[in-house]
């Protein structure tokens, strides 16, 4: 017990991979007595097992045999579908590859029950998957430990990260221009906007496609709508942009966002397509049933968790054969839902 009255939490295998300056799969090979180590490092990490005062659990031993067939996926969400489907391929990849998938729930994006969350899915050894579509998760992808292998799925970057950041993503912003090049092309003067939240950065992805679209175009650029991720959300946003008749256009962030939309906009007794024309984003499976059905953005998102546990797998396996980022491609979906720009007489 602590100066706090705390027990003090045992040493973990991480900790002493961090003491020593070496893989958490080194000190596994140095409690095993595995002959690849240098004598140096053995004797660095024998040195942090002293200092720690660590003791082998089953975990570690497992892991040291090389039998710990198991990830953990770190999330803030289990139940958005592009979340619900990421969990879905890596579930599958891993089934596949003899694994077994673990969850751990962000519960809030505060720096304690994130450092807290990391640890737990730290202890339990094996490789991390952390999807970080919001504050929580890019706050539980900077907080691994060095040392664990470790996949970020995450919002498509800015620019293209280091060598040693194994992320994958989707490309949002080229499937945005796409969406919004659509509607433009059907003679709309421009495309409004109801955003999800960007987990990185004041612009999102998805935003700053949709933004780069008009300016190609030379249309005028309106204020983007600040949505959120539900149907609720959606809906509040419509009412507002359906009171104005010079909307005729409408990208939505998500799926959800555009069935709240289409919602609102039928409340106000403006027609779809015939007086404003909506797209969403996605292709969640309840787009291709809505009334009017609903042009939207395919993104392979169960593909995206396959590739997150490949390359995971690569890691663990200490295989060369992976490609560092794998990018799933985004499809535009045209459905009912969008339609030519109404003439005014």
């Amino acid at each position: 017990m602590n100066a706090t009255g705390h027990t003090k939490r045992p040493a973990s295998i991480r900790d002493v991979a961090t003491a020593a300056g070496v893989s958490y799969q080194t000190v596994s090979r140095v409690i095993n007595d595995h002959p690849s180590v240098k004598a140096t490092t053995r004797e660095r990490v024998l040195a942090a097992i002293g200092d720690l005062g660590f003791r082998r659990n089953a975990t570690a031993f497992a892991l040291a045999r090389g039998r710990n067939r198991a990830v953990t996926v770190l999330t803030a969400d289990t139940t958005h579908y592009g979340h619900a489907s990421i969990l879905r391929g890596i579930e599958e990849a891993a089934r596949a590859a003899a694994y077994s998938v673990g969850i751990g729930v962000l519960e809030s994006a505060a720096e304690s029950a994130v450092a807290d969350a990391v640890q737990r899915a730290a202890d339990t050894g094996g490789g991390l998957i952390v999807i970080a579509y919001d504050p929580a998760g890019v706050r539980a992808l900077s907080a691994v430990p060095a040392g664990l292998p470790v996949v970020g799925v995450v919002e498509t970057p800015a620019s293209p990260p280091a060598a040693d950041r194994p992320w994958v993503w989707t490309d949002d912003r080229e499937a945005a221009f796409e969406a919004t090049s659509h509607l433009l092309s059907l003679g709309h003067e421009t495309v409004h906007y109801v955003a999800i939240p960007s987990s990185t950065r004041r612009t999102g992805a998805r935003s700053a496609g949709w933004r780069d679209a008009l300016r190609a175009a030379g249309a005028p650029l309106p204020r983007p709508v600040r949505g959120g991720w539900s149907p609720a959300d959606g809906r509040a946003a419509g009412l507002a942009l359906a009171a104005d008749p010079a909307v005729t256009a409408i990208l939505c962030g998500n799926d959800d966002l555009a069935v709240g939309v289409l919602r609102a906009l039928h409340e106000a007794g403006r027609s779809v397509p015939g007086e404003v024309s909506v797209a969403g984003f996605d292709d969640a499976p309840h787009a291709a049933c809505l009334t009017p059905s609903l042009t939207t953005v395919r993104l392979d998102f169960t593909g995206l968790g396959r590739s997150a546990f490949t390359l995971l797998h690569g890691a663990l396996e200490e295989s060369e054969r992976v490609a560092p980022h794998p990018v799933a491609a985004p499809e535009l979906i045209v459905r009912e839902s969008s339609g030519v720009a109404p003439t005014h007489d």
